[in-house]
C-alpha cells in the first residue's frame, strides 16, 4: 500500500506547535516504517536456497527459536595455513582411496601439508562437518552421487569421513551404482553412480544402408540421446533422498571425443539432430532435459544439488601433451586470474565455461547450487601430480585428504541450513 506525504506548506497557519510536531513526528514514523518494509522485502528476494549464497542460523539462548542472521557467500575468502592441524577427518589407510588420489601413501612431498590449509569466507567460518552428530540428523537417509570421477572424489572423501566415525559398514549398491555403503547403526546408506555426459551415449557407426549422418559424411562417432539419462543414474532419483550431480569435464575432451575421428553426434526423440550441433550446444540440451527429468522423478521431499566444475590445474600444456603441476602452495589471486581467465583461452579453460552453461540451465529449477570453484582454483598444489603413479601429471583429480574434503564441510553447511528453513 503506498504511503501518501502531505506537503506542510498546506497546513493553516493558525495551527499550534504541538499540532506542527506531532505532524511532523508522524511522518517520520511513517518514513521509518516504510524504511524497514523496503529493507526487509530486498533482503527477503534477495535470499534464495537456490543461490550459492547460503543463509546462516544460530539459536537464541531463550526460546531455542532458529534466528536468521546475515546471507553467507561461501565461495568469496582466503585459504589459512594453520600449522597446528595434525589430523585429517580420515586418513590414507582408508580402503576406498583410488591408489592415484593417495598422495600421502604415495610420498608427495606436500602431502601432509595439503589439509593444513582451511577456507576462510569472508565474514563467516565453514566448520568442518561433525560426522557422528550428520549420521543422527540423517538416519535413514540415502545419499547418491552422480557424476564423473570427481564426484567419487568427493563422495570418497564423505564416505572415509563417515567411516572413521561409524565402522559398522556394509558394501551395498542401489540400482545402477557404481559402489555404495550402508552405515547399519544409522540405516545411512551413501552410493556413487558413474556417469561422464549425464545423458546416455555409446559407439556409432555408419549404417551401411546410409542415413541423414552418413550423406553429410560421418562414418563413426558417439551417439548421445540428450533426453535419456545415462542407465547408471536412471533410478537413482526415485530411491535417493539427497542428490548431488556434476558433469563438465568429458564435453571437453577431444581425445576421447575427437572432433574429426569421433565426434559427438546429438540424437532427440530418437533422431539425429541436423545440422548436426556442437558440444556445448550439446551440453545446454542435455542439462535441460536432465534437470526435468529429476525434477519429475525425485521421490517427495527430496533434495538436489549440483556441484559446479572442479578446475583442473594444467600448466606449460594439457596432460597429454607435457602439462604440469607442480606448486607446493595454494595459487596467489593474480595467478589464479593468469590461470582461468577467459579471455586468456588457457589450457583448463573449460572450468568457467562448463559453469556459465550450468548456472544458464539450473535458473528457475529447484535445484541447489553448490559453488566449489573459486575456493578450488586456488588450490594447485592438492592434486596428485606425479605422485599419482600415472605416466603423466595428474593435475584434475584431488588428492585425498585433502580438498574435497571441504567440498563435504560446504555440502553438509548447506543441507543443515536447508534443514532450518524447511
Amino acid at each position: 500500500m503506498p504511503i501518501r506525504v502531505y506537503s506542510l506548506h498546506h497546513a493553516k497557519k493558525k495551527a499550534s506547535h504541538s499540532s506542527s510536531c506531532s505532524t511532523s513526528l508522524l511522518f517520520i514514523s511513517l518514513l521509518c516504517l516504510a524504511s524497514l518494509f523496503l529493507v526487509y522485502s530486498l533482503f527477503k528476494s534477495s535470499v534464495s536456497p537456490h543461490n550459492h549464497q547460503n543463509l546462516q542460523f544460530k539459536r537464541s539462548d531463550s526460546s531455542g527459536t532458529p534466528i536468521l542472521v546475515e546471507p553467507c557467500d561461501y565461495s568469496d575468502g582466503m585459504w589459512i595455513y594453520d600449522p597446528s592441524v595434525r589430523s585429517a577427518p580420515y586418513d590414507h589407510t582408508c580402503k576406498e582411496i583410488f591408489k592415484g588420489w593417495n598422495c600421502i601413501a604415495s610420498n608427495k612431498s606436500n602431502g601432509l601439508d595439503i589439509i593444513k590449509w582451511r577456507w576462510k569466507p569472508k565474514g563467516c567460518d565453514l566448520p568442518r562437518f561433525d560426522p557422528i552428530r550428520f549420521l543422527e540428523r540423517f538416519r535413514n537417509t540415502n545419499v547418491g552421487f552422480v557424476g564423473d570421477s570427481l564426484n567419487r572424489n568427493m563422495f570418497v572423501s564423505l564416505f572415509c569421513t563417515l567411516k572413521r566415525a561409524s565402522s559398522e559398514v556394509k558394501k551395498w549398491r542401489p540400482a545402477g551404482a557404481d559402489r555404495g555403503f550402508t552405515f547399519l547403526q544409522y540405516n545411512f546408506t551413501i552410493a556413487y553412480h558413474r556417469t561422464n555426459l549425464l545423458a546416455r551415449y555409446g559407439r556409432w557407426s555408419a549404417d551401411a544402408n546410409g542415413g541423414t549422418l552418413e550423406s553429410l559424411g560421418y562414418k563413426e562417432g558417439f551417439r548421445v540421446d540428450v533426453d535419456i539419462p545415462d542407465g547408471t543414474w536412471a533410478e537413482a532419483p526415485s530411491f535417493h533422498d539427497i542428490l548431488i550431480f556434476n558433469t563438465g569435464h568429458w564435453w571437453w575432451a577431444p581425445s576421447k571425443f575427437d572432433p574429426v575421428k569421433s565426434p559427438m553426434l546429438f540424437f532427440e526423440n530418437g533422431l539425429p539432430l541436423i545440422p548436426p550441433i556442437p558440444p556445448h550446444v550439446g551440453l545446454d540440451l542435455v542439462l535441460k532435459h536432465m534437470i526435468s527429468f529429476v525434477e519429475r522423478r525425485m521421490r517427495a521431499g527430496g533434495i538436489k544439488f549440483f556441484r559446479t566444475q572442479s578446475p583442473r590445474h594444467f600448466e606449460g600444456g594439457d596432460w597429454d601433451q607435457g602439462g604440469f603441476c607442480q606448486h607446493q602452495q595454494p595459487l596467489l589471486p593474480e595467478q589464479v586470474e593468469e590461470l582461468f581467465s577467459l579471455k586468456n583461452n588457457g589450457t583448463n579453460v573449460e572450468t568457467r565455461l562448463v559453469n556459465q552453461h550450468l548456472y544458464k540451465a539450473l535458473k528457475g529449477s529447484d535445484f541447489h547450487i553448490l559453488e566449489i570453484t573459486r575456493m578450488s582454483e586456488f588450490r594447485a598444489d592438492a592434486h596428485p601430480s606425479t605422485a599419482g603413479g600415472k605416466k603423466h601429471d595428474d593435475c584434475m583429480h584431488w588428492c585425498l585428504p585433502g580438498t574435497t574434503d571441504t567440498w563435504n564441510d560446504l555440502f553438509i553447511t548447506h543441507l543443515n541450513n536447508i534443514k532450518f528453513q524447511n
